[in-house]
């Protein structure tokens, strides 16, 4: 996926601090994902109508001016590899330092734009000093504050005529990612579909490096199959690769329509596995959670039972998703646990018309009234869904902000019911009438 744009520069410059102004136009969350450290950060932002990816390489260059050495030079490259822009930012405060220089003589060999952000121009007397990175060589130089914002937005428009922003959702074919931990049976997973060698398969964990984009026109069904790179706890996340991978893996997950977790069964379900089951539940995404390996799963009457019911009991308060044991190496219930991907994504793209969802509202107010507010009779007249990519309503009231949690969930349990919304996260919505 294209649209990333890598923040880098030595540090302390206010990488940071911009990164995080840039998520903020938009709230956008940026999650504790395992592999994605403290000082390296991603997220998703918008501008000008075009939504993009950043990453933070905050810590890329090293805690002194001493060890930019060949390491040093290897992550620079990767961060601009994957890059489509990169903002190479300064400290308008120090001027030019030799990291600096030696920073921007690798960016100049590569041939991507480069957008030269001097930072903490704050004052007049800062703006006169930025004429000294001209001598830098880069064509387009910006004077900004991250912590003031000012500035930021004519690097932004720079940046979003570069960049062609990311395509919203549309009736392209489905795209079913596969996410888990390494060594889950993903790549072996996806080669049995594809009955090819797509993806390298060993025993040892963390093979998959990069995502592998596979189309899938078999049996009836047709979708594009995503194999990732496994994710990582951040301890565990130790090579700059790795992190890349990582990075892969997440933006695979965000273009994906459906998100396929899958668990080792010797292993069961580990906290690892909740951050990527959670990270697609605050990207709307539907979800089906694979266990493979089952083969290996030594079985009394109720161990299937049991064994569900510890993920469903796990992943709450969203449990209302499918749940497919299958055996990749013994070839066990792959087309079944397709289709149930395939029902997941036929829910998440449901429209439902605005009269059988006010039906819906009336029959369902009959049965519980929304409790009142400090007096405040709440009373909801009518909803619709939204044209989004995913399931999301609008329901409209006297008083919107006084709607109780509980109820919201009962709302959200009872469309489920009438109208199937496995494995879909819903989105309520709640407007003054």
């Amino acid at each position: 996926m294209e649209n990333l744009v890598a923040i880098v520069g030595r540090p302390n410059v206010g990488k940071s601090t911009f990164f995080n102004r840039m998520l903020g136009m938009r709230q956008a969350i940026v999650d504790d994902v395992s592999g994605v450290t403290r000082d390296r950060q991603y997220g998703s932002t918008e501008w000008n109508g075009k939504r993009f990816h950043l990453v933070d390489t905050g810590g890329f260059i090293g805690d002194g001016e001493d060890v930019f050495a060949a390491a040093i030079r290897k992550q620079v490259r990767m961060a601009i590899e994957e890059a489509q822009v990169v903002v190479f930012m300064v400290d308008v405060e120090t001027g030019i330092t030799d990291l600096d220089a030696q920073v921007g003589r690798l960016l100049k060999e590569i041939n991507k734009p480069v957008l030269l952000a001097v930072n903490k121009v704050d004052n007049n007397e800062r703006q006169l000093m930025i004429h000294e990175f001209w001598a830098m060589g880069f064509d387009n130089l910006y004077p900004i504050s991250s912590t003031s914002g000012s500035g930021t937005g004519d690097l932004l428009d720079a940046l979003t005529d570069i960049i062609p922003g990311i395509p919203e959702e549309d009736n392209r074919l489905p795209h079913i990612a596969i996410v888990g931990r390494p060594n889950a049976g993903k790549s072996s997973f996806v080669n049995l579909l594809l009955d090819e060698e797509r993806s390298i398969v060993t025993d040892i964990a963390g093979t998959t490096r990069d995502s592998v984009h596979a189309h899938y026109n078999k049996f009836g069904q047709e979708f594009i199959l995503v194999d990732t790179a496994g994710l990582r706890r951040k301890r565990s996340v130790k090579e700059d690769l790795e992190f890349y991978s990582v990075l892969r893996a997440i933006r695979s997950l965000e273009s994906a329509d459906i998100c396929v977790l899958m668990l080792d069964a010797s292993k069961g379900i580990e906290a690892q596995d909740l951050n990527i089951f959670r990270l697609a539940i605050k990207n709307n995404k539907g979800i089906v959670i694979f266990v493979n390996k089952w083969d290996l799963v030594e079985k009394s009457t109720n161990t299937l039972k049991e064994y569900e019911d510890h993920i469903r009991e796990r992943i709450a308060p969203f449990s209302d998703v499918p749940i497919v044991f299958i055996s990749v190496l013994e070839k066990q219930r792959v087309l079944k646990a397709i289709d149930v991907a395939i029902e997941v994504h036929e829910n998440r793209s449901k429209r439902i018309s605005t009269s059988k969802l006010n039906t819906f509202l009336e029959e369902t107010l009959a049965a519980y009234h929304p409790p009142a507010y400090r007096g405040r009779m709440i009373s909801i007249k009518y909803m619709v869904q939204l044209p989004t990519a995913y399931p999301s309503f609008v329901f409209f009231c006297n008083h919107p902000k006084h709607v109780s949690e509980s109820y919201k969930k009962y709302l959200e349990n009872s469309l489920r019911a009438r109208f199937d919304f496995t494995g879909v996260p819903l989105k309520l919505y709640f407007r003054d009438k």
